[in-house]
């Protein structure tokens, strides 16, 4: 098995290589692995992480979401110097619920409640400015359409619920999609005072953290103001 690790270790740094070479990248001393490890995965992961560094002799870091902050104990702890902290998915969006999936700022409140007890000092901050439409079709089944806005709701072919949700009333194809009538249309964004608040709540916890927004479209970063 640890034959495999120091395999996947090295066929993924030749690809790296291969990737800065191919598009004329500008090195960097770091590489970020993002993982969503469990305590099932946690040692083949944490071995897997120490095999790059070994083979790449750089600084490897990875992605930490809420749950390995709120288990640590069943997750584990990472063996890297620094984490990027994803503030983001408090929630499935596939789940029938009223809550927004991307970011509740109560659920990460309540994950995050001891991540000043977090023993990874070197804490970097992700978080989302994007959004999408919740598609429910007769079944409940669901899918996504990225970048859609409460504004995308305003259709004289659409009925309003609510504020951010919408009833197709005739079929056709919508956003790229084809819609039947009946369908519902659910918009999830992300506030200004949303991410205010999360900034706050950090700053109280952890220090002198970077932010680092995760956008899926570059709608989003347009006249956009991120200074909190």
């Amino acid at each position: 098995k640890k034959d495999e690790t120091i395999f996947l270790a090295k066929s993924i740094y030749t690809l790296i290589q291969k990737k800065i070479a191919e598009y004329h990248l500008i090195t960097s001393s770091e590489i970020q692995i993002d993982c969503d490890w469990t305590a099932g995965t946690r040692d083949d992961y944490f071995k897997f992480l120490k095999e790059l560094k070994k083979i790449s002799g750089k600084e490897i870091t990875c992605t930490l979401r809420l749950h390995q902050v709120k288990d640590k104990v069943q997750t584990g702890i990472p063996p890297v110097e620094k984490v990027y902290l994803m503030c983001y998915s408090t929630s499935s969006p596939l789940e029938n619920s009223d809550k927004n999936s991307i970011l509740d700022v109560n659920i990460l409140k309540s994950y995050l409640s001891k991540i000043d007890e977090y023993p990874i000092r070197k804490i970097e901050v992700a978080l989302p400015i994007y959004s999408w439409g919740i598609v429910t079709n007769h079944l409940e089944k669901h899918k996504l359409i990225n970048a859609l806005s409460k504004k995308d709701l305003e259709n004289h072919n659409f009925k309003r619920i609510s504020e951010n949700t919408a009833e197709v009333l005739k079929d056709g194809f919508y956003f790229g999609h084809y819609l039947n009538k009946g369908f519902t249309i659910k918009v999830e964004e992300i506030s200004y005072d949303q991410l205010k608040d999360v900034v706050q709540f950090l700053e109280n916890k952890i220090h002198n953290f970077n932010i680092i927004y995760y956008q899926l479209d570059s709608k989003f970063v347009l006249n956009k103001d991120f200074k909190f």
